[in-house]
Order: structure tokens, then C-alpha cells, then sequence
């Protein structure tokens, strides 16, 4: 016997019953705290060792360091030619801003290394997880 839409419907109200008929005794209890307990259970711990972490060694990331911003409306913008300067938000001395994709990780001091510039990182911040 082929199914219909009918013999469908009937057969999602047999279920429906069955599911109705349960007790709450049928049902397991579980309190908070080993509900909690549980789903600690299944976080990953964090690695131990380096070697741990190979895996992930050789996935590129992104490293900006932010020396400062600006804001201006675009007129201002399309002013700006050759030897302009753009004034930024921090004073001489105070620390930038590092940031690995797009997230900030630490503060640091710009150094010229040769003929480079460079930074060294002076703060690490500790973001929370969500």
C-alpha cells in the first residue's frame, strides 16, 4: 500500500500519541550541575606542549600594527596631495595598537631595525572568550 497524504497524516498522529503517552517518569532527569559538569567535559583542553600545536603552525594570519586614526569627511580627503599630513589620535611615546586579524592582541613601541621599521610588543591583552 503506497503512501498518501492521508496514511502520512495518520502516521504523524501515531507518533504524536505515542510521544503523548510518555511519562515523566520515561523522561531522564538531569540536575544543573551535572548538566554543567558535562559540557565542561566536552570543552578541549588546552595544549600542554608545542608539539601539540604543529598542526596549526603553518596557517597564515594577518599582523597589522595601528599607529593611530583619523577621521575626515571626504572633501577633506580628496585635499589631501603629496607632503600632507593627516594628524592622528596618539601622542609620541604611547603605544600601538597589534592586531591579528582584525583582532587586538597587544600593545607595543615602533623600532627601526636597519632600515626597517618594527615592533616590539610590550602588553599582551587577554581578550574573554564568548
Amino acid at each position: 500500500m503506497a503512501d498518501t497524504p492521508e496514511n502520512t497524516f495518520e502516521a504523524e498522529n501515531e507518533e504524536e500519541l505515542n510521544l503523548n503517552e510518555l511519562k515523566e517518569n520515561d523522561i531522564p532527569q538531569t540536575s544543573l550541575s551535572e548538566r554543567a559538569s558535562r559540557f565542561n567535559e566536552e570543552i578541549p583542553e588546552k595544549p600542554k606542549s608545542s608539539a601539540e600545536l604543529e598542526a596549526v603552525y603553518d596557517v597564515p594570519v594577518q599582523v597589522s600594527a595601528v599607529l593611530g586614526k583619523s577621521s575626515m569627511q571626504v572633501h577633506q580627503l580628496l585635499k589631501l596631495g603629496r607632503g600632507a599630513v593627516v594628524e592622528l589620535d596618539r601622542k609620541i611615546g604611547e603605544a600601538i595598537d597589534i592586531y591579528v586579524n582584525n583582532r587586538l592582541v597587544a600593545r607595543g613601541e615602533v623600532v627601526v631595525i636597519e632600515d626597517r621599521l618594527g615592533i616590539t610588543m610590550t602588553e599582551i591583552i587577554k581578550a574573554e572568550r564568548n
